[in-house]
C-alpha cells in the first residue's frame, strides 16, 4: 500500500481523567506519522462525536484514547459498526482488559500468577470492607476496577489509612479491588501481537509506579539491564504473551508486573492502549530492538490496514 493511499485519523483527548495524557500521546503519534509521509486527521471525541466525523473509504483510526470511551470497548464497537479499521485490540478484549476484575478472571483460568484480590463496591458497609482487608492482610493495594494511569491507586500499610484509600478509589469508580501487595521490583513488558518486547524495570522513589511517577516525577528511572538473571526475564516475556492470549489482545499492548525477591512474577494488569508519547514505555522497548518512534507508528498503521484488507478479502 502506497504511503498516501489512505488517511490516518488520530483519535485522542476525550473526556476521561486521562485526557491530558491522551492528548500528549496523540500529538506525538501525529507528528511521527507526518514524518513518515502519511496523511493525518485529528479527532477528539469530546469535540466531534466519532460517528459524526467525515470518515472516508480507506481511513485507518489510530487510537490514543485512554480511560472510559477509549480502552473500554465503546469506541471500538462504534468503529466496528462503520467497518473502520482501528489500531489495537477489538471491543471484547478492550472491555475485558479495562475491568481489572475481568482480567483477573481470565488470568486465573489460564493459571497466570496474579495477586489475590477481592471486589469492593460503594454499597459495601465499612465493617465488610474492614473484614475483607483483614482477610488479605496488610499492606494491600486499593484500586478502581476501571481506571488507567494508576489513578486512584493507593498502597495501604495499616488499617488507619484504609478509609482514605477507599474514598479515593470510589471517587473514580463505583467498583474497586483490594489486592494483596507484592513487595519487589516493578516491571513492564510490551506486546506486539504474540511477540514480547524487551522487559523494562521501573525504579521510583514513590514506592510504586503511580500517576506522578509516570508523568511528573523526574526521579523515575527505566532500566533494560537490571540485575536479574536472563532466565527470569525470558519468563516475564513468556507470561506476558500468555496474558495477551488470555485476554485476546492484538497489536500493541503492555503487561505490568511485580517481581518479588524469589524472582516470582506477579501480573498486575494489561493495558490495551499503552502510552504513546515518544518517551513512553512501548516506544522505549521498541527502540531497544531498533524500531524508532516514527517507524513504530507507521508499522502499526500499515499492519492494521493490511489486516482489515485481508479480512475483507476473506
Amino acid at each position: 500500500m502506497e504511503p498516501n493511499s489512505f488517511r490516518v485519523v488520530v483519535l485522542a483527548g476525550g473526556t476521561s481523567p486521562e485526557r491530558e495524557v491522551s492528548l500528549q500521546g496523540g500529538w506525538a503519534v501525529e507528528r511521527a506519522l507526518k514524518q513518515s509521509g502519511l496523511e493525518t486527521e485529528w479527532l477528539d471525541p469530546s469535540e466531534t462525536p466519532v460517528l459524526d466525523f467525515s470518515w472516508q473509504v480507506g481511513d485507518v483510526a489510530f487510537l490514543v484514547l485512554h480511560g472510559e470511551f477509549g480502552e473500554d470497548g465503546q469506541v471500538q464497537s462504534l468503529l466496528e459498526s462503520r467497518n473502520i479499521p482501528y489500531t489495537g485490540s477489538d471491543a471484547l478484549a478492550s472491555k475485558i482488559a479495562f475491568r481489572k476484575s475481568a482480567t483477573k478472571e481470565r488470568l486465573q483460568l489460564a493459571h497466570v500468577p496474579t495477586p489475590d484480590s477481592v471486589i469492593i463496591s460503594r454499597g459495601d458497609s465499612w465493617e465488610s470492607l474492614q473484614h475483607r482487608a483483614a482477610s488479605l492482610g496488610y499492606p494491600l493495594v486499593v484500586k478502581p476496577d476501571a481506571q488507567g494511569s494508576s489513578l486512584g491507586v493507593t498502597v495501604v500499610f495499616k488499617e488507619q489509612d484504609l478509609q482514605e484509600a477507599i474514598e479515593r478509589c470510589f471517587a473514580l469508580d463505583r467498583f474497586g479491588l483490594m489486592e494483596r501487595y507484592i513487595a519487589g521490583s516493578e516491571w513492564t513488558v510490551g506486546l506486539w501481537n504474540d511477540q514480547a518486547l524487551p522487559p523494562i524495570c521501573i525504579e521510583t522513589p514513590r514506592g510504586f509506579y503511580d500517576y506522578a511517577a509516570k508523568y511528573t516525577d523526574e526521579e523515575t528511572q527505566y532500566h533494560f539491564e537490571a540485575e536479574v538473571p536472563a532466565v527470569h526475564l525470558e519468563r516475564l516475556k513468556r507470561i506476558a504473551v500468555r496474558v495477551g492470549q488470555s485476554v485476546g489482545t492484538r497489536g500493541i499492548a503492555r503487561v505490568d508486573f511485580r517481581l518479588n525477591a524469589d524472582w516470582q512474577p506477579w501480573v498486575l494488569e494489561i493495558n490495551t492502549i499503552p502510552g504513546m508519547t515518544d518517551h513512553s514505555l512501548i516506544p522505549k522497548a521498541a527502540a531497544r530492538v531498533g524500531i524508532e518512534f516514527p517507524e513504530l507508528c507507521e508499522r502499526i498503521v500499515r499492519e492494521t490496514a493490511t489486516q482489515r484488507r485481508s479480512q475483507s478479502a476473506a
